[in-house]
């Protein structure tokens, strides 16, 4: 009798902390096995952070555009306006690696549409005009994304430019698994990174400009996501992080160093259906 009024004193207890907390525990956290997965390093977190499944975490690796989550953190940290129109120039063009770009010299746009180009279609001038606009420009930019990145206990992250054309922007997924969590807090990012489609008008006499989402399991009627964002250099390979919706879980999900064009999308999908089976 005793055992009985013991144990239904703790589960009331469990179900006050549950109610208190708002936040169910997870039933991935303790799932075991290996869902082998390609990405050298590979992350996935229960919506209180706790660790689902890990791959090489701590390992130091170029992120190529997930940088560009950072910029617009840190651009929307400064409460700019964002109705203000910005205009590309010659300082926006890459040097780094040469890329193109649709938006040409003089394109302009509001600094809303900048950050949602950036974002879920990758649009590296866009990511630089941000930068570039900054108050104090580049030269105090990338000072502040480095604080920011302190301000988040992402102690082995470096940044360097907005874009993430260089190889020296650089975390782990441990790191990235906070700056996931935190660009998450700002919803205009969400906006930005789960819009499918997009079209734009910089130029006063030409027509749209449509931009796509970079990451192709937006258009997988099978997955809920509520933030990601692609990156893709030679010395990072491709490179994916989502927060995404999985068995009616929270999960966020940091895969780095892809060979393949599709390996983080297959490595994403290995994922979900290894957490699904093991639930």
């Amino acid at each position: 009798m005793q055992n009985k009024r013991a144990k239904a004193v703790l589960l009331a207890a469990v179900f006050s902390c549950t109610l208190a907390t708002g936040v169910q525990a997870s039933h991935f956290t303790h799932i075991k096995g290996d869902p082998k997965l390609h990405s050298a390093s590979a992350l996935v977190l229960d919506a209180k952070g706790n660790v689902i499944y890990g791959k090489d975490v701590n390992a130091v690796r170029s992120i190529a555009s997930l940088t560009k989550l950072m910029t617009v953190m840190v651009v929307l940290d400064a409460g700019q306006d964002l109705d203000e129109k910005i205009t590309v120039t010659k300082a926006d063009r890459d040097t780094e690696k040469n890329t193109g770009s649709r938006l040409g010299y003089g394109a302009t746009l509001s600094r809303r549409e900048m950050i949602l180009i950036a974002i879920m279609s990758s649009e590296n001038r866009a990511a630089y005009a941000l930068g570039r606009n900054y108050p104090g420009g580049l030269a105090k930019f990338i000072p502040a994304m480095n604080k920011k990145a302190a301000e988040l206990k992402m102690t082995d992250s470096h940044f360097v430019d907005p874009a993430g054309l260089k190889p020296a922007n650089t975390s782990t997924a441990s790191d990235l698994g906070k700056m996931v969590a935190a660009a998450y807090g700002y919803p205009l990012i969400r906006k930005a990174s789960t819009t499918r489609r997009m079209a734009v008008r910089p130029y006063p006499r030409k027509g749209e400009l449509v931009y796509n989402n970079t990451n192709r399991l937006m258009k997988n009627a099978s997955w809920d996501i509520a933030l990601s964002k692609t990156g893709y250099i030679s010395e990072a390979g491709r490179c994916l992080v989502m927060r995404a919706i999985i068995d009616g879980e929270t999960v966020s999900i940091v895969l780095l160093h892809s060979d393949g064009k599709l390996t983080p999308y297959g490595d994403s999908n290995r994922l979900r259906k290894w957490m699904l089976a093991n639930s």
